[in-house]
């Protein structure tokens, strides 16, 4: 008996934390996609680009910003400036903070 429990375990655990990780992934992908239409947007009613993602949240755009799945922070977010520095605002795109490699081995900062 106890010898069927842990080879039930030995399938089942792998399997779950690869389920979580892909679940981390899934929602870091659908908040980035969520933010980056926030700042079009603002910069599409403004004209300049947000000076920070909290200007995101004072001017409604977000409710607020989100938690990184991966680094469980929402402070570790990397914020990219407009290439041309004429460009008004200082916040372009903005990509995850989390070091290592997704299930599909690209880097998480290049998301």
């Amino acid at each position: 008996m106890l010898a069927i429990l842990s080879l039930l375990l030995t399938i089942a655990v792998p399997r779950y934390f690869t389920h979580v990780e892909r679940t981390k992934e899934a929602t870091l992908k659908q908040d980035l996609n969520v933010m980056r239409d926030a700042i079009d947007k603002f910069y599409g009613d403004k004209g300049r680009y947000p000076d920070s993602l909290d200007e995101l949240v004072s001017q409604r755009y977000i409710r607020n910003i989100p938690v990184d799945p991966i680094t469980d922070a929402s402070a570790t977010w990397k914020v990219i400036a407009p290439p041309d520095p004429d460009t008004k605002g200082a916040v372009y795109d903005v990509k995850s903070g989390a070091e290592g490699n997704s299930l599909d081995g690209k880097p998480y900062s290049e998301w």
